[in-house]
């Protein structure tokens, strides 16, 4: 499983001892998403700033650059998506297609648990060409939107064995033990790069941190989302690829994940 550096964004993604006390905060942790290769790229708007809801073990985001706008919730190694498919399935019904297997709104619901091992397994060292490991380094901090910053690095080794490190600086004080939306870091990301590949590059820095602001129903399920049997998944999945095959949809378009 150590083959991609975030998952959700993809997916951005640590781990903590089982002891450790569990984070209390409670607030909005605000970021700023700017380009920072040698190779320029032009954000959207939408996608230049972002911001994850925290309530101690658990956390809500639906911003752009995190999820593509899909509305993910955190309840400690749980990973939950709402996924609104019901603008396309009335676009297409619009079309004259007609869904044969599928009889749901489109409104669905994704879960993953992880576990708690898993991430663990992230620490140790691992210099297989194609894979990573994180080594939290001691003594060395700075201050973030007016918190105490702490040194990760993310090793890297490519497919010719060569190491190419990423710093991360993160907080231990905010978010879960394990923290999923950024493969189970130990608190929140306040500052940290991801490469694009041919000298693109985005860095993520938290400007702000609110503290409060947030209350127990932004941490709710929204109504009217369901989640499916694996039958009810491939036949979503079958009415998608024929839409395609008929040409109401082009290849490669939106899917069911």
């Amino acid at each position: 499983m150590k083959k991609s550096v975030f998952s959700l964004i993809a997916a951005v993604l640590f781990a903590v001892s089982g002891v450790m006390a569990q984070n209390t905060f409670k607030g909005i942790v605000k970021f700023k998403v700017e380009s920072t290769g040698t190779v320029a790229m032009n954000l959207p708007e939408q996608f230049a700033t972002a911001e994850i809801k925290v309530d101690g073990e658990n956390m809500y985001t639906k911003s752009m650059i995190f999820t593509q706008g899909v509305e993910v919730f955190v309840r400690g190694l749980k990973q939950i998506q709402c996924i609104d498919y019901s603008q396309l399935i009335s676009y297409l019904a619009a079309q004259g297609f007609e869904f044969e297997n599928y009889q749901g709104n489109g409104k669905i619901l994704m879960e993953q648990t992880f576990s708690a091992e898993t991430f663990d397994s992230l620490e140790i060292k691992d210099t297989e060409p194609g894979h990573f490991y994180y080594e939290y380094v001691d003594g060395e901090t700075k201050e973030i939107a007016g918190v105490t910053a702490y040194k990760l690095v993310q090793h890297n080794y490519n497919e010719e064995g060569v190491d190419h490190p990423d710093v991360m600086w993160y907080s231990k004080e905010i978010g879960p033990a394990y923290n999923i939306l950024f493969q189970g870091l130990k608190g929140m990301p306040l500052e940290f790069t991801m490469e694009a590949g041919e000298g693109r590059a985005l860095t993520f820095t938290v400007t702000e941190i609110v503290k409060g602001k947030v209350k127990e129903a932004d941490f709710l399920l929204p109504d009217g989302y369901k989640k499916l049997t694996d039958e009810e998944r491939e036949a979503f999945a079958t009415d998608l690829q024929d839409a395609r095959d008929m040409g109401y949809l082009p290849s490669g378009g939106d899917d069911e994940e």
